[in-house]
């Protein structure tokens, strides 16, 4: 490989907008992705996540601004992303009434894998996903969680240098999400490029750079340390009480908290100073008549920054 090419980023995006009708689904997002970098692009459902990534994979074109991924324009050329990149949609895109070697077979002659190669191909995707015992079985039959290991596999059979997984953990459990991050890392410390959207929070975490999404904007960039430092201007309290419920009622119109969020079997307050936070929660839940088992100040989860960027986004609007 050469130079230029080893240094160049993986994916490059200037001002990137995607119009459907009157509808701006994604609004002047510009980045760079570097090469083996797993890089995260978080957001809810409707943020633009899926339509930048299918832009990205050359199935839709942009309505201005450049794409660019490995070395190749989206506009221009649209063939040669296609064949650069591996793609594994939410819905796995695998072929139910086919069994897994089958699905593996077919997918190898999509990419064009030649025929000497495609034997080891298969070997080495049947031992990632767990499914040498599995082979001959009708891939409709498969736990979710084998048959999302399966569709990374097809996808990744002509060693693509560039993966896109738009939400490929939806719809799988926390056992299989996690085994398939360990994939992800090892795709990535293999060499190649992991371009992965999620709307799960914790999934933040485990990416080395996070593009945050809210409605076709992006409003954030940057590792998950990197944003979680960037609150500078509020501290969080994890909060555990009688009732959580109440407590909320009881906090509404507190001035020195500045947002409740309901956190697992708590609550998590934000506000601008942890001491005299601290100090008005405790009197108004004592007021209410509410037991406190906790109130101790937390460093903030992904979750916490998304929200509180969020906020920023909408008071700007308004």
């Amino acid at each position: 490989m050469s130079d230029a090419s080893s240094s160049r980023p993986a994916v490059t995006l200037r001002r990137l907008v995607k119009r459907f009708g009157d509808f701006t689904a994604v609004n002047d997002v510009s980045l760079e992705v570097e090469q083996g970098e797993i890089f995260g692009f978080l957001g809810p459902n409707g943020a633009g996540k899926s339509t930048t990534i299918r832009i990205l994979c050359g199935l839709l074109s942009p309505t201005s601004g450049e794409a660019v991924v490995n070395g190749f324009s989206v506009a221009d050329s649209p063939e040669q992303v296609k064949q650069s990149i591996g793609y594994m949609s939410q819905k796995f895109s695998l072929y139910n009434d086919l069994t897994v070697e089958e699905n593996l077979e077919f997918f190898g002659g999509v990419y064009g894998v030649p025929r000497q190669r495609l034997e080891d191909r298969k070997a080495f995707a049947l031992r990632m996903a767990d499914l040498e015992d599995r082979r001959h079985s009708t891939t409709g039959v498969l736990p979710a969680g084998f048959k999302q290991r399966l569709a990374l596999g097809c996808a990744i059979l002509h060693e693509p240098p560039i993966v896109f997984l738009d939400e490929p953990t939806s719809g799988v459990d926390p056992v299989a999400r996690r085994e398939f991050w360990d994939l992800i890392y090892s795709l990535s410390e293999a060499g190649q490029t992991i371009f992965v959207s999620t709307h799960y929070m914790d999934e933040a975490e485990y990416c080395h750079r996070l593009a945050l999404m809210h409605r076709g904007r992006m409003i954030a960039l940057g590792a998950p340390a990197e944003l979680k430092r960037s609150l500078t201007d509020r501290k969080l309290l994890d909060l555990d009480c009688s009732d959580v419920v109440a407590a909320m009622q009881a906090l509404e119109d507190e001035p020195a908290i500045l947002d409740t969020a309901v956190f697992g079997g708590g609550l998590h307050l934000s506000v601008a100073d942890v001491e005299a936070g601290s100090a008005a929660a405790r009197r108004r839940l004592e007021q209410a008549g509410l037991r406190i088992d906790r109130l101790e100040p937390i460093d903030p989860s992904m979750e916490d920054v998304f929200v509180a960027l969020i906020e920023r986004e909408e008071a700007k609007a308004q």
